[in-house]
């Protein structure tokens, strides 16, 4: 099914309730609603988008993390857990995992612009 969505996919439905930082035709940058770190999605459903496009978004990721944590203070984690169906990757920074709980979610704005929070 790759280079499509997938209708009981919830990375495919793009639910817009946290940060959005980046939209273009490859991919989405977001916070995760679960870890509240910021997240990219390829546009299409599937595993295994070309080398090509898996450097892009990671490129994307990691322009966003760096601004939000600073350049060299996250890594990027590209096992999908709960979504293996559909590629994605976090940038998590050092306290990601202490605070997974207690960090403020943000909320939708809009695609760029500052982060808000709850």
């Amino acid at each position: 099914m790759s280079g499509s969505t997938a209708a009981d996919c919830e990375l495919c439905e793009a639910a817009r309730f946290t940060h959005w930082y980046h939209e273009d035709e490859l991919c989405w940058v977001a916070d995760c609603e679960v870890c509240s770190v910021p997240m990219v999605v390829w546009q299409r459903h599937g595993a295994s988008p070309s080398e090509a496009e898996v450097e892009a978004m990671l490129a994307t990721l990691s322009a966003v993390a760096a601004a939000r944590f600073g350049d060299g203070a996250f890594t990027i984690d590209r096992t999908m857990r709960q979504v293996p169906t559909h590629f994605h990757a976090h940038a998590r920074d050092e306290h990601w995992w202490a605070e997974r709980m207690s960090r403020a979610m943000s909320r939708y704005t809009g695609v760029g612009g500052e982060r808000v929070t709850r």
